[in-house]
């Protein structure tokens, strides 16, 4: 019925050329697409089993009561389905747009193995979470009562955002320092705003605010202020600063201006489409408009870069990638979204180096083959010899995944234990680090993973934080 509608507005609608007829049809096509949206979330949630052992809910890694909240979508009940959701994801909205679903609840959907296509859980979680914000469900946090201890968090990401959330609800004081102008870390400058529009990743940021969150930004521990004065302000620390040192390829011509980072590229389309200032943007530096653009790497940062790419009016976009698609590290949904868009993968291909000079006008590509699995199952990419060649190239963008930096070094840290990974050591299910009082969460930890993950951690090491402080403040009315 909503379908008809909508087919029906349009033809009655099109020709009427007045200002307040394009008010009209503006008005008239968002109640018949919310109208279109309910109906097409409580027809998938309506599809959803039931079944005994739901793996859906399993292979989420917040474990989120996904039967349940999708029955109470199908019922109507979208408030209630909301509140559900909300329980265990801190941000839904977020986890409904970006997640990986094909990798994890909808992969496992017992409808989705048995043949007859998953239940669209992501789609039914981001329709539920829109309509809190929308109807006013989304309140600020308002704990039962307050405690006098403060907790500091050094990362404005997903799990820093999710760890303050929960710390708040328990009344404990929070501030969060991050070296950005905007909270959000990655979700505000990685991700681009057609996955995840930057306004709901402010409205949350706005939330904590009002919830009496304080944020301390453009703040660069080891510079503005020292990690020693951050510990001594505060009864305890959660470092969750994720990772953004990025893996570099040492190859000849790779000074060439032309070869950018990920995560340069990305963040000038990010900070653009907030309206700022961006010479590298505007110089071309930073732009794929009218360029042949090549990115390197197979993972989902990758496929951020190319599918932006496209959307600046890059003249062809290519992605060159050293194994075959069904080694890609990347999410498969993602994968196919960008070759629907006009991307260009190149299989089993590496770069071995870069022509052109001082300006980049190529990559030289050397053809792989898969041989022997290594430890992880995962078939080695093997050179073979003489079938090198070049693709042009304007721009090359370098995916190619993020380590972390040496915060030890830059904070002046002692004591701080780390993984031969460069990550920092920290007690599983609970993030407690070498330093008393001092937890870790995402991807500083873990390794360049998921946003779910890092929420995932996020809210378990706030869990652990308040033992800590419970602990301690038995022990001081002792």
């Amino acid at each position: 019925m909503a379908t008809q509608k909508m087919l029906k507005f349009v033809e009655v609608r099109r020709d009427m050329p007045t200002k307040r007829a394009a008010d009209e049809r503006k008005q008239d096509f968002n109640e018949i697409y919310a109208e279109y949206a309910k109906a097409k979330a409580e027809e998938q949630a309506s599809r959803c089993s039931q079944c005994g052992v739901p793996y859906c809910q399993s292979h989420c890694p917040l474990n989120n009561n996904i039967p349940d909240w999708l029955r109470m979508t199908a019922e109507g009940r979208l408030e209630e389905a909301y509140q559900l959701s909300q329980a265990t994801n801190t941000f839904p909205e977020i986890c409904g747009r970006i997640c990986p679903q094909d990798r994890l609840c909808e992969g496992n959907c017992v409808i989705e193995q048995s043949g007859h296509g998953t239940v669209t859980i992501g789609s039914v979680e981001k329709y539920i979470t829109d309509m809190a914000w929308e109807n006013g469900w989304v309140k600020p946090i308002a704990p039962a009562a307050e405690r006098s201890e403060s907790v500091a968090i050094i990362g404005a990401g997903p799990g820093g955002l999710a760890a303050a959330d929960m710390l708040r609800r328990a009344g404990v004081q929070v501030t969060v320092y991050d070296r950005y102008d905007r909270a959000g870390g990655l979700l505000t400058y990685g991700i681009p705003g057609f996955k995840l529009e930057k306004d709901v990743v402010m409205k949350r940021f706005d939330q904590l605010v009002q919830s009496g969150v304080e944020f301390v930004l453009n703040c660069n521990v080891g510079e503005d202020i020292t990690f020693d004065a951050i510990r001594g302000k505060h009864d305890a620390v959660l470092i969750a600063t994720g990772v953004y040192k990025t893996r570099d390829l040492v190859a000849p011509g790779s000074e060439a201006t032309g070869i950018v980072r990920a995560i340069d590229y990305l963040t000038a389309s990010n900070r653009r489409s907030f309206g700022d200032d961006v010479p590298e943007f505007d110089s071309g530096e930073l732009n794929a408009e009218g360029k042949n653009v090549i990115v390197i790497g197979g993972g989902d940062t990758a496929m951020d870069c190319v599918r932006t790419a496209i959307r600046q009016g890059a003249t062809s976009v290519k992605c060159l990638y050293r194994r075959d698609r069904a080694n890609m590290p990347g999410s498969q949904r993602e994968t196919q979204n960008a070759e629907e868009e006009g991307v260009e993968f190149v299989w089993l291909a590496a770069p071995k180096g870069f022509v052109g000079g001082d300006k980049v006008e190529g990559v030289e590509v050397q053809k792989m083959r898969l041989g022997a699995p290594d430890a992880s199952g995962r078939q080695m990419p093997e050179l073979i010899e003489g079938a090198d060649y070049v693709e042009k190239a304007d721009l090359v963008v370098k995916a190619l995944g993020f380590e972390p930096e040496d915060l030890r070094k830059l904070w002046g840290v002692d004591g701080l234990e780390v993984t031969r990974w460069g990550t920092i050591k920290a007690e599983f299910g609970t993030g407690k680090t070498s330093l008393d009082g001092v937890y870790a969460a995402g991807d500083i930890v873990r390794g360049a993973s998921l946003v779910v993950w890092a929420i995932r951690d996020g809210r378990d090491s706030a869990a652990a934080i308040l033992d800590y402080l419970n602990q301690s403040a038995s022990v001081a009315a002792e």
